[in-house]
């Protein structure tokens, strides 16, 4: 069975198969059809696969031109029909693996393909797994899935892990050129899933075993926000001394060994780094473990949000103004600059945390149109001078590059910039010269 798929492998016969179509699969699912496989991406929306057949993407990494182009060559194909799955003689799984509201492991979506893979499984069969989760679930969930069905994981079918590594909006790391770490049941598992990505991404980088790959990933995503959580809280404590962190950190990354420079902000956000540390967390709970460094981090991160908003409190109170009935602007509300993607975006707590004090509350964002939160409407407002100078204040929490920030300084009345998008601007022209208080109050 391991010789028969490497020769399709090899030839480009074999049928790829994608089951998940979002950030992570669809743009891997296109690596795949550009090398000339048939690929067919596997998604429970109709409406994505309706507007995927129709070459229309909604993924902003993927152009509709490129997808269009793969559709109509007839290379790429999406479904919502479990039966295809048979067809395929490769399967990625890049399903969403979210947090319950107690920090545990939500692997409602994984068991979900898993059980649909199952059903339509067949000897000759090679399973990868993507989605981030917990050391231990492609051998302790996917495995004993497949064994059920009668087949042997090493010999009729094959099963591996390889962390996404996805960065939306990153324009020099993307799928294809970022390293691809696999890591297999078996030895046999490990070489033809390192077969399968090698046909199209520019470095494999195979590991012992699932576990190895696993926590490969929660090592990656733990790192950054221990380290996210440092520079924040050497935020507030550059501020209790009167120091500019960003002169602090500027003048620490100029050091060209030991230190690798960090940004603080408003919070952290999107699918990996508020979410993947807690999966190593629960897994270490259930071994009697306490993850403190893990642990301290997200308490620091998830505390970011309540500290912007008592920053919007100060500069208003400098200006003889409380937050209840005031106009605040927010600019950004993407987690991170010039995406589309608010997972997790420490926006959302931000303007909850205004309105909770009675603030009016808008905002900006050049790459989010509208957006509804716990039933609630909202749409993006133009950032016209009108809309500037009206705000109470001005709070950057993305710093989007097609935003005129010498603008900003120089219509609002105040600005919390907890981006440092502003630094060294300072405000000019007629109308800041008639403001009031034309000085910036800084997160």
């Amino acid at each position: 069975m391991k010789n028969q798929l490497l020769a399709k492998l090899e030839s480009r016969k074999a049928c790829i198969g994608v089951v998940g179509l979002g950030y992570v699969g669809l743009p891997l699912a296109l690596e795949f059809a550009k090398v000339g496989f048939k690929v067919i991406g596997y998604d429970v929306s109709e409406r994505i696969v309706k507007n995927l057949n129709a070459g229309h993407s909604h993924i902003q990494d993927v152009p509709s031109s490129e997808l269009d182009e793969l559709v109509k060559a007839g290379k790429f194909e999406a479904t919502a029909d479990e039966s295809r799955l048979r067809e395929m003689d490769a399967i990625s799984i890049a399903v969403p693996t979210p947090l319950a509201k107690t920090r545990d492991p939500d692997m409602t979506y994984v068991i979900a393909a898993a059980d649909a893979i199952a059903r339509n499984c067949h000897p000759g069969l090679l399973i990868v797994l993507e989605s981030t989760t917990y050391p231990g679930t492609t051998r302790e969930l996917m495995q004993p899935k497949l064994e059920a069905a009668g087949l042997t994981v090493g010999e009729d079918v094959f099963l591996a892990f390889s962390p996404e590594r996805v960065d939306p909006g990153n324009p020099k790391w993307n799928t294809k050129n970022t390293p691809k770490v696999v890591g297999g049941i078996t030895p046999a598992c490990t070489e033809v899933a390192s077969a399968l990505y090698a046909s199209c991404l520019e470095q494999i980088v195979p590991v012992s075993s699932t576990e190895t790959a696993e926590l490969v990933k929660l090592l990656e995503n733990t790192f950054r926000s221990v380290n996210i959580g440092l520079v924040n809280e050497m935020q507030i404590v550059c501020d209790k001394l009167g120091v500019n962190v960003w002169e602090v950190i500027d003048a620490a990354a100029t050091k060209p060994f030991g230190f690798m420079k960090f940004t603080p902000g408003p919070g952290i956000g999107g699918h990996c780094i508020p979410l993947d540390p807690h999966y190593l967390a629960w897994k270490m709970r259930t071994l009697n473990y306490k993850t403190r460094f893990i642990d301290l981090a997200s308490e620091i991160n998830s505390e970011m949000p309540a500290l912007v908003v008592e920053r919007v409190a100060q500069a208003l109170n400098s200006d003889k103004k409380p937050v209840n009935g005031s106009r605040i602007l927010v600019l950004g509300v993407a987690y991170k600059r010039d995406i589309d993607d608010m997972r997790e975006s420490p926006a959302l707590d931000v303007i909850r945390l205004l309105e909770e004090q009675k603030a009016d509350v808008v905002y900006h964002d050049p790459h989010v149109a509208s957006f509804r939160e716990d039933g609630h409407e909202r749409h993006s407002v133009e950032l016209t001078d009108e809309e500037l100078s009206a705000a109470d204040a001005v709070v950057i929490v993305t710093d989007h590059s097609s935003i005129d920030y010498q603008r900003v300084v120089n219509l609002a009345k105040v600005v919390v910039d907890t981006r440092n998008a502003t630094a060294g601007l300072k405000p000019g022209g007629a109308r800041s010269a008639s403001r009031t208080r034309p000085d910036l109050a800084l997160a």
